[in-house]
């Protein structure tokens, strides 16, 4: 279990699956039987699969709560005016939580693709999310796969977005949240809302309970993961000439980098 958990230091909803897994385990154990492997793998199959099932209940419901607030912004927003912006409720997210990171539905996605699917015009604008490009890759194929409109832009083109009257709301998942209400979610996360505050721009973290992370109550307390510099020095996807992946040097050889 300290080995799992020890991958996502940051996010605590794989300490808390983990941490129901062990007790179902310990307690299939403590039962006795005749084949104590077998009992322990079904109950830690079965706890997951129950975990699983009601987080994936959370989230579609997180989708039905989300969806009532876009079609709030609709309607505000289809009695006037005639721009591209104002034809659609743009909502800028950050990273990558959707069915991908989840299961069903995903938490920030879970909104828009329950407005969605209601008729209601949504445009996504995805953050590329840098280092990993978690938006690029993972988010923008999902809301393409579901037909939802959006686009791709550069981390940094939010503020802009956001000052010229092109996004209507903002929408993230989070990592982790204490039970005083701090929220951590991927690295540039921070900088949309202070956008987002200083734009007057409601913003937004949607999150099913098991992120909540109740033993702490300042988000200082959370620790933030330092990952491989190279992540930042190298670029990596597919070629287009022969459909291979291929990693490139953005850096000079000799520059440190910084990942969190």
């Amino acid at each position: 279990g300290a080995a799992l958990r020890a991958t996502r230091p940051t996010a605590v909803n794989l300490r808390v699956g983990a941490e129901r897994v062990e007790v179902a385990v310990e307690a299939a154990l403590a039962a006795g039987g005749s084949d104590l492997a077998a009992a322990a793998l079904a109950a830690a199959k079965a706890e997951a699969a129950r975990f699983t099932d009601e987080d994936a209940e959370a989230c579609r419901r997180i989708g039905e709560a989300g969806a009532i607030l876009l079609e709030k912004i609709w309607d505000r927003k289809r009695e006037g005016g005639s721009s591209v912006s104002e034809k659609r409720v743009n909502v800028l997210t950050h990273c990558n939580a959707g069915w991908l990171a989840f299961a069903d539905w995903g938490s920030a996605l879970s909104p828009v693709y329950a407005a969605f699917d209601k008729g209601i015009p949504i445009h996504v604008w995805v953050d590329e999310t840098r280092p990993r490009n978690q938006g690029a890759s993972l988010t923008a194929w999902e809301l393409a796969s579901h037909g939802v409109p959006h686009t791709v832009i550069v981390d940094n083109a939010g503020g802009h977005l956001m000052r010229s009257g092109m996004v209507d709301v903002c929408i993230t998942g989070a990592d982790r949240v204490t039970r005083g209400g701090d929220a951590c979610n991927k690295i540039g996360t921070y900088l949309k809302a202070l956008a987002a505050r200083d734009n007057d721009l409601p913003f937004y973290v949607a999150l099913p309970s098991s992120t909540i992370d109740w033993q702490i109550e300042d988000g200082a307390e959370i620790p933030i993961e330092e990952r491989c510099a190279d992540e930042v020095r190298y670029a990596e996807g597919m070629c287009e000439e022969d459909g291979k992946r291929r990693k490139v040097l953005l850096t000079p050889r000799s520059s440190p980098a910084g990942n969190w």
